[in-house]
């Protein structure tokens, strides 16, 4: 196992575009990173130079102690002893799942005899013991999925790179997949780093999560630091579907623009000026009213509640409901428990000043 250190990476395309923009992250040796953001935030790009799939235009790549990309230095992908799942599983058809398996100890030229025991051996880490004779043809597409894995494992990786690995698969299929991956990676005490466009899967696998958006790192954190103190209204816009309200801060504290949203004054609070208030879902209490001055535009129900959209005077907000079912143009009354206060500056630079959590 090892960790995985860059260095002030960033990657330029041949056009000028940017992927990467001064890069700096450190993952630990068995720790489980999750990257994530919107499409094109750079993610994938950052797995790619990780991989060694893209050349860093400046800084450096390390995975332990050696440097495998900047400082003059580059060493190829098949190099780097890393273990890599795609989205599309890519198990080959015409080859059994033993050979699937196979493949990459053949490359190494592993002897036959030690080969035939890492193959079992892995397919029983995922759980198909005893398929080495199988036909990919007959296999679902959750257990394509495991041979992959498998053939990503079999060559014991010091770091396991996972691409949208879970992503192709249906529900329940997928939620049953992240838990064995997550108590497999934690038994064999890997080192991941695991790019997914769905949120809910980085925030339940993850140790911890970057956020990317730019090709720059908006923010770093365990998955309840990002949920319930987001650096920026970006990230909890992206992360917690936050509602965001313009307003100003004075010395009786934040006031909405033309909104009923009024939060008192708090020590903590940045200098007074323009600002944004970020309405996380979670904070949101709606109660049926007819004196309420909010109207439900949605409601979806969920094993957990429900997930509403709601018009509050002009804004619209999500919330989270439980113990009620709210009805498409029902009237509710709106109480928000907290909010999270930005220097309205910030909201340009994701690495600006910490928020302020306040009571609303």
């Amino acid at each position: 196992m090892a960790s995985v250190t860059l260095d002030s990476v960033s990657v330029r395309y041949p056009s000028g575009a940017s992927g990467l923009v001064g890069i700096d992250l450190t993952i630990a040796d068995g720790e489980f990173v999750a990257l994530v953001g919107p499409s094109g935030s750079g993610k994938t790009t950052l797995l790619r130079t990780i991989a060694g799939f893209l050349t860093p235009t400046s800084g450096a790549v390390r995975i332990g102690d050696r440097t495998v990309a900047g400082d003059a230095q580059f060493v190829p992908p098949e190099q780097r002893e890393l273990g890599m799942v795609f989205q599309q599983h890519a198990v080959w058809p015409h080859w059994n799942v033993g050979r699937n398996v196979e493949y990459p100890l053949r490359r190494a030229g592993v002897p036959r005899d030690q080969r035939k025991t890492r193959v079992a051996e892995a397919l029983d880490l995922v759980g198909l013991a005893g398929y080495e004779k199988r036909d990919p043809a007959t296999l679902s597409g959750g257990q394509r999925q495991r041979v992959a894995l498998a053939r990503a494992l079999v060559a014991r990786p010091r770091v396991l790179l996972l691409d949208e690995a879970l992503s192709a698969l249906d529900e329940p299929l997928r939620d049953r997949l992240r838990l064995e991956l997550q108590t497999l990676t934690r038994e064999l005490g890997l080192t991941v780093v695991h790019v997914t466009h769905d949120r809910a899967e980085a925030l339940a696998l993850a140790d911890r999560v970057v956020v990317l958006d730019g090709g720059r790192i908006q923010q770093v954190g365990a998955p309840d630091e990002l949920v319930t103190r987001p650096a920026s209204g970006f990230v909890a816009r992206f992360l917690s579907d936050a509602t965001l309200v313009d307003g100003v801060l004075s010395d009786a504290g934040f006031q909405a623009d033309g909104h009923p949203l009024s939060v008192p004054r708090d020590t903590s609070m940045p200098a007074a000026g323009r600002a944004t208030a970020a309405i996380l879902p979670a904070a949101v209490t709606v109660t049926p009213s007819d004196a309420g001055d909010a109207v439900v535009r949605s409601s979806l129900y969920t094993p957990d509640g429900g997930d509403a959209v709601i018009d509050w005077a002009g804004v619209t907000l999500r919330a989270r409901t439980r113990g009620i079912r709210l009805a498409v143009g029902q009237t509710v009354r709106v109480d928000v428990d907290r909010v999270v206060v930005y220097p309205a500056e910030s909201l340009d630079a994701a690495a600006s000043a910490a928020p302020t959590l306040v009571s609303a």
